[in-house]
């Protein structure tokens, strides 16, 4: 016997694992107005945004499971065209372009997938995500009814498809591909079009479906859909959103947690609060799955001569947050949401629903289904006043500009003003450049104007993008002139004029830089004036014209040019000197680019110069030096303040654009962020007068153990020997709960029907990350005290014994848990105020 069940155990045990994966596997995908029906079942689905080339390969893995952890059931992501089409026919899913390989990851980790295919993305990405060679294949118009493109577009979509198909990925096939998407955002640009603009959308709609994935196909912001193609919304705030058909589902495809900064711009944030409040009354009326669109990874990836390019004029680079996320500060309030959704998620998609009115401005969304379960949510969308409203004989205290979650129509679980989750704060820790060798510096200064036999000479100009067709930011331009007689240092100069359709000019004169000028986010377009000295004789003068990056938006997006238009020096003896038609020469890229000094095998390129001490503050230098990686596991940004602009490789791989442009002090910055009301990118402008992005991320994977590489090009001047690696490092938590917050706190194990008998407390939580303790409590008030975390203040009812309960439950701990109840505290030393408990901790 007992050998039969030793040899019995190892059965049932492959028996139970076999009897997992069958449960785990995907039978199909269907729809109806409720929701998407996943293997017989309805979901609702909460998803996050994790575009894979923005982030590298050994990062994928991390930032799924956190996605998961925060509760997703989805990862969503863009497919990158010119990411993966290099040249017609050539095809690249490489590092992190490996597609397959990001989708295994999602897979590996139990989460669904939505392929937004496009192939156009816009995205804040490169020329809307299209290869700049599409548009130069002859007779080419983008977006609209014309062959050509649609050809090359249908065999691009053809190419993803059977990939996937191949991986047996869509959930047809048992995978977990569960929604495809074909074009994105076009109803605005469609109607530019025209006829042909409304016979493009049909065609792409039909090609798509002619492609049998066995998957539903969305189009995001497309209210023309055809009837066997969801229609989904983009917004702040979609819970008014209705699909154009009374039998698809109500899809969020983007909900927009931050905005993007225009270069020399202040950064807005939306704050947490407001999006829990647009995700829960989405839910609350009929949403059925929505996808957070936080651009997770790292966005400053730049370009290597002829290779992919990510930041565009319109998003420049993204500010480093961990692992170069863009997170929400307090993510934790979201993943609470998640979890009360979730409790409501039968009779969300099961339950008859009705809305009434609780008061002029307050709503009550309720869910009744056959087996006796119930679920409201309850809002107050005045975005001044505090309301307590009656729902079933019971008041309930709706702050403004909010919603309560009550899984069984009593007890409220959750709200979405009433932030019980920690608040951690991040620091970036500055780490001086280790140098690995004694002779720190290697430096490489390009010659200024034609450093080689010129590519063309033209009378006039060119366009920039159609000349150097995006292969380099770089396009010099350069042209000579006599004067009789040279012009004084000091008294009236001589001006030059210079007018250029973007993005961004540097003009040298007798190899001297004179000036620099840009346009920016919102006008690419830009004059600049500059006084001059001009020397008896020949004069020189050298115009280096950049881009920093393609439009990737609007319709006939891609024949928006850039490049100079104009160049005149005016206040000159016989009035004004027109330069613009004269015998211009051209030189496509840098003399740094064509040699590839960014690149690792470059030790023993004649052309680096050894230098103890850099040169600082010098125009079009390469800098190399060799660097330790930086202690510990915490993400790396590079710091680089003390720079101008220009790019940074470390061991070969771009990180990309930087520059340090300073936003404008008169950005109507905010010195706090209310969630209260429709949020605008207006309302929460930080940073004015400071740069708009000092730290660029470096993903730990890009070092070695030793001997790392570090190469800056610097197009102004600065001082390379302030560069620094700094880490990101959360050293501070805080919380901030009242005794009126929800107090359910595990709301895996609620049971709904227990009685509520009042004697629950609230609860205040804080975790400092994996090996970190609480080395000190810096403050703790029991009572009613105000401020936000680093700034909190006692107020007129203070706990005397608040330090010392929380140190005792708290210090040496990675994470503690401290109750509002009256066993903590003791005496109520002032009943008639509603308790608050604040605390600020630090990590180490």
């Amino acid at each position: 016997m007992a050998t039969a069940a030793g040899r019995l155990l190892p059965l049932l045990l492959v028996l139970h694992a076999l009897l997992v994966v069958a449960a785990a596997a995907v039978s199909g995908v269907a729809y109806d107005h409720r929701s998407l029906i996943i293997s017989g079942r309805r979901r609702l689905l909460i998803s996050t945004s994790i575009h894979y080339p923005r982030s590298v390969p050994a990062m994928w893995p991390k930032l799924v499971a956190e996605a998961k952890e925060g509760g997703a059931d989805c990862i969503e992501t863009y497919v990158f065209w010119n990411g993966h089409e290099t040249a017609p026919g050539k095809y690249y899913f490489e590092d992190r372009f490996d597609l397959v390989q990001f989708a295994r990851v999602v897979k590996d980790a139990g989460l669904f997938l939505i392929l937004r295919i496009g192939p156009f993305v816009a995205g804040e990405w490169n020329f809307g995500g299209l290869p700049v060679w599409l548009h130069y294949i002859p007779g080419t118009v983008f977006r609209t009814n014309n062959e050509p493109f649609k050809s090359h577009m249908k065999g691009f979509t053809t190419k993803i498809v059977d990939m996937m198909k191949k991986e047996r990925f869509f959930a047809s096939q048992g995978g977990h591909i569960i929604l495809a998407q074909i074009e994105n955002e076009y109803e605005g640009t469609e109607q530019a079009y025209g006829a042909g603009g409304k016979a493009y959308a049909r065609w792409a709609a039909s090609m798509a479906l002619s492609q049998n994935t066995g998957v539903p196909w969305i189009m995001c912001q497309q209210s023309d859909a055809p009837d066997h193609v969801i229609n989904t919304c983009n917004s702040f705030y979609c819970d008014q959103f209705e699909p154009n058909s009374p039998t698809k589902p109500k899809i969020w495809t983007e909900n927009w947690p931050g905005w993007f900064q225009n270069f020399g711009e202040a950064n807005p944030h939306r704050p947490a609060e407001d999006v829990a409040f647009s995700v829960a009354r989405f839910f609350g009326k009929g949403g059925t799955v929505q996808n957070y669109y936080v651009y997770h990874g790292g966005t400053n990836f730049g370009r290597t001569t002829g290779g992919p390019f990510i930041t565009t004029s319109y998003d420049y680079d993204a500010p480093i947050d961990e692992y170069g996320l863009r997170r929400l500060p307090k993510w934790g309030h979201l993943r609470e949401l998640h979890k009360s959704i979730k409790m409501c998620e039968h009779s969300l998609l099961y339950g008859n629903s009705t809305s009434f009115s609780l008061g002029p401005q307050q709503e009550a969304d309720v869910y009744t289904d056959h087996s006796g379960g119930c679920v409201a949510f309850l809002s107050n969308i005045d975005s001044e006043k505090d309301k307590v409203v009656t729902f079933r004989k019971r008041e309930y205290d709706l702050p403004a500009w909010s919603v309560s979650i009550l899984p069984d129509c009593d007890n409220v679980v959750y709200n979405t003003a009433k932030v019980r989750s920690q608040t951690s704060m991040v620091d970036m820790v500055p780490e001086t450049l280790q140098a690995s060798k004694p002779d720190q510096w290697s430096i490489f200064t390009e010659k200024i104007g034609i450093w080689d036999k010129n590519d063309f000479i033209r009378n006039g100009f060119v366009d920039h993008i159609n000349t150097t067709k995006d292969s380099t930011d770089y396009l010099w331009h350069t042209t000579s002139f006599k004067v009789d007689r040279s012009y004084p240092t000091s008294g009236k100069h001589p001006i030059l004029n210079i007018d250029s359709k973007g993005h961004g000019v540097h003009a040298f004169l007798n190899d001297m830089l004179i000036g620099s000028a840009f346009g920016n986010g919102s006008k690419s377009s830009f004059s600049v004036h500059m006084p001059i000295n001009l020397k008896t004789g020949k004069n020189e003068i050298a115009l280096l014209s950049m881009t920093v990056g393609l439009q990737n938006a609007g319709a006939r997006y891609e024949w928006v040019g850039a490049g100079l238009t104009t160049v005149n020096i005016s206040g000159m003896e016989n009035g004004t000197m027109d330069l613009s038609s004269n015998n211009w020469a051209y030189k496509i890229g840098l003399e740094g680019e064509h040699y590839s000094l960014f690149k690792p095998d470059q030790g023993n390129n004649r052309r680096w110069s050894q230098q103890s001490e850099p040169p600082k503050d010098q125009p079009l230098t390469w800098y190399k030096v060799n660097v330790d990686v930086p202690q510990g596991d915490d993400p790396i940004g590079l710091d680089m303040q003390s720079m101008g602009k220009g790019l940074a490789w470390l061991n070969g791989n771009a990180i990309g654009r930087y520059w340090l442009r300073t936003s404008s002090s008169d950005d109507r910055c905010t010195p706090s962020c209310n969630y209260r009301g429709q949020f605008s990118p207006d309302n929460c402008r930080t940073g004015c007068g400071k740069p708009t992005q000092r730290w660029y991320h470096v993903p730990r994977s890009w070092f070695h153990p030793s001997g790392n590489t570090l190469v800056v090009f610097e197009e102004q001047g600065g001082d390379p020997t302030k560069i620094t690696f700094s880490r990101r490092v959360a050293t501070s938590i805080c919380s901030f709960v009242s005794e009126n917050y929800p107090s359910i706190v595990d709301m895996e194990t609620w049971d709904k029907n227990m009685p509520d008998d009042g004697r629950v407390a609230s609860e205040a939580q804080l975790s400092c990350p994996k090996g970190k303790i609480i080395s000190s409590v810096n403050f703790a008030s029991f009572g009613d005290p105000s401020g936000t975390c680093r700034s909190y203040q006692q107020g007129s009812c203070h706990h005397p014994d608040s330090l010392s309960v929380v140190k005792k439950a708290c210090l040496n701990n990675n994470g503690c848990t401290v109750s509002l109840s009256d066993r903590g505290f003791g005496k109520d030393l002032c009943p008639e105020v509603i308790k608050t408990l604040a605390i600020e901790v630090d990590c180490s």
